[in-house]
């Protein structure tokens, strides 16, 4: 028997970028990305509870978020539609994660929701199906459901699983929302960086081709990032922006940073996990 159960609290990790190039465009405007994905141990948590009036209700409703925007909801009725279920359900969201901080936190929210509700609605959808899903509502979606850290093609829906060496990240939050189609629609975006193979992904020297626009537009990411590079050269935006983070083989290297931000600037540390929590769900 499982242990997920409408009790539990379900986990939504955040991911860090840890390269990220555009290599291209579409002619329907979408931008085709390579990125590594890796999940890490700091994530918001959703509890649900059953209701039989068929509604999908946010109890804990997010300030200047729209229900019907928020992306919980949009999933939870997305997957009540496509499967066909009659009854409804309560969301509650303990919300961690920033708002437009690159860490994936509303990609990261809708996928726990379709894992969790397939699962306790007892659909039936497989991972595959509820990936095609997840892309209708944004492009991080469907790694989140996969589960694997992974170097991830295309628009969101091509990826080539990675086994990732343990280690430990410090994050840091510039106290600004970046949204991410300002940063896609900055016409200086640099879009034709060559395409790598998932063995030849940028490890030592890795590279954010969206990191210069969000800088130019955003001075407070230009900040934190320029600090962080005082004691981590190799430091990186993690996707559209805000949060920049530095990576460290040991644990204690990331506190002796973390104690030294100055005043005024928000910073956390978290470890990289092996797959996401519900990945074997």
């Amino acid at each position: 028997m499982s242990i997920w159960n409408w009790q539990s609290n379900w986990p939504a990790p955040a991911k860090l970028n840890l390269f990220l190039h555009v290599v291209g465009r579409r002619a329907d405007g979408y931008h085709l990305l390579q990125t590594v994905f890796r999940f890490i141990d700091r994530a918001d948590r959703l509890r649900f509870a059953p209701r039989s009036d068929g509604q999908i209700v946010l109890a804990t409703p997010i300030p200047g978020v729209a229900e019907d925007a928020d992306l919980t909801v949009r999933a939870a009725r997305l997957l009540q539609q496509t499967s066909g279920y009659r009854h409804g359900a309560t969301i509650y969201l303990s919300k961690i994660l920033p708002l437009g901080g690159g860490l994936g936190g509303g990609s990261s929210d809708a996928a726990t929701v379709l894992i969790a509700l397939n699962h306790l609605w007892q659909t039936g959808l497989a991972r595959s199906e509820l990936e095609k899903l997840g892309l209708t509502l944004g492009a991080d979606v469907p790694v989140f459901i996969h589960g694997r850290n992974t170097f991830a093609e295309g628009v969101g829906e091509s990826f080539s699983d990675l086994t990732l060496a343990a280690a430990t990240y410090l994050v840091l939050h510039p106290p600004v929302n970046v949204p991410t189609a300002v940063i896609f629609g900055a016409p200086e975006l640099k879009r034709d960086s060559p395409r790598l193979t998932p063995a030849d992904w940028p490890h030592d020297h890795p590279r954010n081709d969206l990191e210069a626009v969000a800088c130019a537009r955003f001075p407070l990411v230009t900040e934190h990032l320029g600090w962080l590079r005082q004691h981590a050269p190799h430091a990186l935006m993690s996707g559209s922006g805000a949060c920049v983070f530095a990576t460290f083989e040991q644990r204690a290297e990331a506190l002796a940073v973390l104690r030294k931000i100055p005043a005024g600037i928000k910073g956390w540390i978290a470890d990289g996990l092996p797959s996401h929590p519900l990945s074997d769900l």
